[in-house]
């Protein structure tokens, strides 16, 4: 794999009525960065987000940003992990302690952190907990989620994603492990 996927990539999200999401994995000195943006508007509900999250060379989650535009207006929320655990605003949140990955529901290419960094084997998995950022309400949780490598599918590697909220779905990626499919939510633009 190489290290970066500095050319944006785009997705279209299959599970509301119009939605599109760019994204970028981007070097940096100390590790990398990742740029995402999504748009959507299904029924009443529109909204558009900006993400930044900065990880470091074995991919674990340093901080993030989160931006929000809705009907409730402009918003953001900040997290950040020091040695002694993840903030969130400048708030310590001792519930996040432990984890390594940032997960925002806005985007696919947030799963591009676990897939690099637990690099498993096919049949191989691994539970951990992410620091989950919900969109458009920007909460912030714990949540458990296990990534298992599945055998490669028409020239592509595969990852099953469950999480402890909203169940199992499969992910096709490319050589960059960053999601080409995610079942259920986002398809590649190609």
């Amino acid at each position: 794999m190489s290290s970066t996927t500095a050319d944006p990539v785009a997705w279209s999200r299959v599970d509301v009525s119009a939605g599109l999401g760019v994204g970028a994995v981007l070097a940096e000195p100390g590790g990398y960065r990742l740029e995402a943006g999504e748009t959507v508007a299904d029924g009443g509900d529109r909204f558009s987000t900006r993400v930044t999250v900065h990880a470091d060379l074995a991919w674990s989650s340093r901080s993030a940003r989160v931006e929000v535009l809705s009907s409730g207006g402009a918003s953001a929320v900040e997290l950040a992990r020091q040695a002694g655990g993840w903030s969130v605003d400048g708030v310590r949140v001792p519930e996040l302690d432990g984890c390594a990955d940032i997960d925002v529901a806005a985007t696919p290419l947030t799963n591009t952190l676990p897939i690099r960094r637990l690099g498993l084997r096919p049949g191989e998995y691994r539970d951990i907990s992410a620091v989950w950022v919900d969109v458009p309400s920007l909460r912030v949780r714990r949540l458990g989620q296990r990534y298992t490598r599945l055998y490669p599918s028409e020239g592509r590697d595969r990852y099953e994603y469950r999480d402890t909220a909203f169940g199992a779905f499969v992910l096709s990626v490319d050589r960059d492990g960053v999601v080409v499919d995610y079942e259920g939510l986002a398809v590649r633009v190609h």
